[in-house]
């Protein structure tokens, strides 16, 4: 009987460790947030500029998207609309979608940032192509794997 036990006790132990294992490891990673825009003509001349805590990063074309990664924590998103905020506290692990859309305005659009659900905005910034190398103000924020159009 004792026997048993031991051998019971040696395989849940045996199955449970990898998986407690690598638990940690996936919590660590760095929050990854996805800012995009789509292709459209309205607003096409327009490359509003997106400020993370109020960090000029990059100007966003018409049907291109910039990959980021910032550390864990509250962080504010926004466009030249400073109406249309965005206050995320970021979690290890997780993606964040934002989508940049043209608002009309009395002389020229101004850009607005929409919180996006993670099962929409990753098939929505699968479409749609890198911002260009030279819209990119602060490099220091781009995810690793992000690779901007030359």
């Amino acid at each position: 009987m004792n026997s048993k036990r031991t051998v019971l006790l040696a395989l849940a132990v045996t199955f449970a460790w990898p998986a407690a294992a690598q638990t940690p490891a996936a919590t660590d990673a760095q929050p990854k947030v996805y800012v995009y825009r789509y292709k459209a003509f309205e607003g096409k001349g327009l490359r509003p500029s997106i400020y993370v805590d109020d960090k000029d990063v990059v100007r966003l074309q018409s049907g291109r998207g910039v990959a980021l990664s910032l550390p864990a924590g509250p962080h504010s998103f926004r466009s030249n609309d400073k109406q249309s905020q965005i206050e995320l506290d970021l979690k290890p692990g997780q993606t964040y979608y934002i989508r940049l859309e043209i608002a009309s305005g009395f002389f020229k659009g101004h850009g607005r940032l929409t919180l996006v659900m993670p099962e929409q905005g990753a098939g929505e910034y699968k479409q749609l192509k890198p911002v260009d190398k030279g819209m990119i103000k602060d490099t220091s924020l781009l995810a690793s794997d992000f690779t901007p159009t030359p």
